[in-house]
């Protein structure tokens, strides 16, 4: 059954955030009369002037309302459900990054577990009689679930069970709480295993963008395993796309009468880092970020894995494919082209 998202009250938690902000700027844009309620609690992890900047943006919309708190906080999360009642909700407010979480692991317990769990709280709460139900909860997964999978490209119905970062096991654990809460109270629920996302005003911490911050500030970018590492880049237009379709189409029951799904949303075609790179550098010169004879190979270094990397990413996006009739087709140059041209504007005028 298909949700018509006219009229509805959506969550999306994270709203300050890359996919956040521009799934809540989509919505607004295009469809009549949603209201989005958008809840971020702003924290340092990169920028905030970015992610203020995201905000500024979206007030310009009248019913966008944003309000600042933290979804670790239990009693935070239910007084939003009573007071707003919302019909679908958006999980995208997680502690991101693989390497971080190796330094920094209770900042992914208090905002990945904690915070998704108190989600899920809420929704079940919103199926009690004379409330307004939750008609479908979406909630970003991660490709980092796949660990070191020899097997590509990675399907959700290949094994993850041995995650090789605290971050990934977080979200490995999002997929479990989720089920467990579909099953118990028909929630349905939508976990989205996202893949190297990448595009204008993104993550700093990313390597596209954190390359060139390094290499306009005259620094040395390193590339990990020596190079020999593939993505799969995925534009951030393309995800947002993906995810707009699937809010609108809660997930069919399973076999075991759950109304539970997992998609891969990648491009479905990884990318080697050696070749990023270079289609990263020609899109800076030609947007005028860096000059015609910037000296990139006295910039660059090759390096081992880092600890929690992975070699490749690849998206086996047959069931996005057949379910919706949705690919994503930005090419790595095009989506590069538009990130240099937003970073020569943002950054440089």
């Amino acid at each position: 059954m298909k949700i018509k998202l006219e009229n509805k009250t959506i969550f999306i938690t994270g709203v300050a955030g890359f996919i956040g902000s521009n799934l809540a700027e989509r919505l607004l844009s295009t469809i009549t009369n949603v209201k989005v309620i958008g809840i971020d609690n702003l924290n340092n992890y990169y920028d905030k002037k970015l992610k203020e900047s995201r905000i500024s943006k979206l007030r310009m919309y009248p019913n966008f309302i944003f309000i600042k708190g933290n979804i670790a906080d239990k009693p935070f999360v239910q007084k939003l459900f009573d007071l707003y009642g919302p019909e679908i909700v958006v999980n995208l407010a997680a502690q991101a990054g693989v390497r971080y979480s190796i330094t920094n692991p209770d900042a992914y317990i208090e905002s990945n577990l904690v915070g998704f769990f108190n989600i899920l709280e809420s929704c079940r709460y919103s199926q009690e009689d004379g409330k307004r139900k939750v008609q479908h909860l979406v909630y970003a997964s991660s490709s980092s679930v796949y660990g070191n999978n020899q097997k590509v490209p990675y399907s959700t119905q290949d094994k993850v069970d041995h995650p090789v970062s605290l971050y990934a096991a977080t979200k490995k654990s999002n997929e479990l709480m989720a089920h467990a809460y579909s099953k118990l109270y028909k929630i349905p629920s939508t976990g989205l295993r996202f893949f190297t996302v990448y595009g204008p005003a993104g993550r700093p911490d990313m390597a596209y963008f954190s390359f060139t911050n390094k290499l306009v500030n005259q620094e040395t970018i390193q590339i990990f395993n020596y190079g020999n590492c593939q993505r799969d880049f995925t534009y951030i237009d393309d995800i947002i796309t993906g995810v707009v379709e699937i809010m609108e189409k809660p997930p069919k029951l399973t076999e075991d009468q759950v109304p539970y799904h997992i998609y891969n949303i990648g491009n479905n075609h990884p990318e080697n880092l050696v070749d990023f790179v270079e289609i990263l550098q020609q899109e800076l010169v030609n947007a005028g970020v860096l000059p015609e004879n910037y000296d990139f190979e006295a910039h660059k270094e090759l390096v081992p894995m880092q600890p929690g990397d992975v070699q490749t990413t690849y998206a086996d996006i047959d069931e996005l494919i057949q379910d919706f009739g949705f690919k994503p087709n930005t090419s790595l140059r095009d989506g590069l082209r538009a990130f240099a041209q937003w970073y020569k504007k943002y950054y440089f005028q």
